[in-house]
């Protein structure tokens, strides 16, 4: 096994499917990724990728995360002659199989769509499915919803059923300026939008930065280890080095790791203590 210390903040140029053994169990607090889902898009070096590759990641995604540790899997489906694969939906049941909780199912909206299809409507969303190893450790949750009342006082007093069927009065309450955002989480993609970064668009999917950040900020402190096993143009690495978490990044194709490697210079962390990212090869 590794030692965990010797791949933080490393660009792993491996498979996932191979790589992920070596992780030693319970050691990642977080995991956010898309993995290649269905064949949606097209890879340089693209691997095999099918449900029985899939079985083995998720196994060993279940044995490296902590107890209280959070995997955010951000997936989509094919349609192929009218009719939806529902890839992500076999995934997210066999997740709970091997003894994930579905913690939260968060609709990516897409700002930016494709072209319309003519006889259906507009897909502009992917699941993201928050898994948890038993309880979250960490629940950060958003408020930057605004409200309409906001610093107005409610009219009536605000009451708590108790378990033995009583009310608890709560007295009225002032509305603050923002609330806990919904489950469904809008945000503008495409290029020139998911990140400033140009070097990043030569990578076919990536997800927006923002999209990354405010899933660490929510499922993770300052500090702990973020991984993401198909790490692709460097995105999450990227979002977890600026909010001062640890990560490990993991992917097959070398030129999509030398584009990481390019988006993460001169990122520094909130303690402004960054480590240069460093390209380690499997053979």
């Amino acid at each position: 096994m590794l030692n965990i210390d010797n791949i933080i903040n490393k660009i792993i140029h491996a498979s996932s499917e191979d790589y992920l053994k070596e992780i030693p169990q319970e050691c990642i607090d977080m995991v956010i990724t898309s993995p290649p889902y269905d064949d949606l898009r097209d890879y340089e070096n693209k691997t095999e990728w099918n449900f029985e590759v899939f079985k083995k990641i998720a196994d060993e995604l279940y044995r490296i995360m902590k107890n209280g540790g959070v995997v955010v899997w951000v997936v989509g489906d094919k349609t192929l002659k009218g009719n939806k694969s529902l890839t992500s939906f076999k995934q997210a049941l066999y997740f709970q199989e091997i003894g994930f909780n579905m913690y939260d199912v968060i609709i990516y909206e897409k700002a930016g769509s494709g072209p319309p299809h003519p006889n259906r409507y507009f897909n502009t969303f992917e699941y993201m499915f928050v898994l948890s190893k038993g309880r979250p450790k960490t629940v950060n949750l958003l408020r930057d919803k605004p409200n309409k009342w906001a610093n107005h006082t409610t009219y009536a007093e605000i009451t708590r059923r108790e378990k033995d069927g009583t009310l608890t009065n709560k007295g009225k309450k002032t509305v603050n300026e923002f609330g806990v955002r919904t489950n469904i989480w809008r945000y503008a993609n495409g290029k020139g939008f998911a990140t400033k970064d140009k070097i990043a668009y030569q990578h076919p999917a990536i997800f927006p930065e923002k999209l990354a950040e405010d899933h660490i900020r929510s499922w993770s402190n300052p500090g702990d280890i973020i991984l993401d096993p198909f790490g692709g143009s460097g995105t999450t690495a990227k979002a977890a080095q600026r909010l001062g978490r640890r990560w490990i990044l993991i992917e097959a194709v070398e030129d999509y790791c030398k584009i990481a490697e390019k988006r993460l210079e001169g990122i520094t962390d909130d303690t402004d203590s960054h480590n240069n990212a460093a390209i380690l090869g499997d053979n």
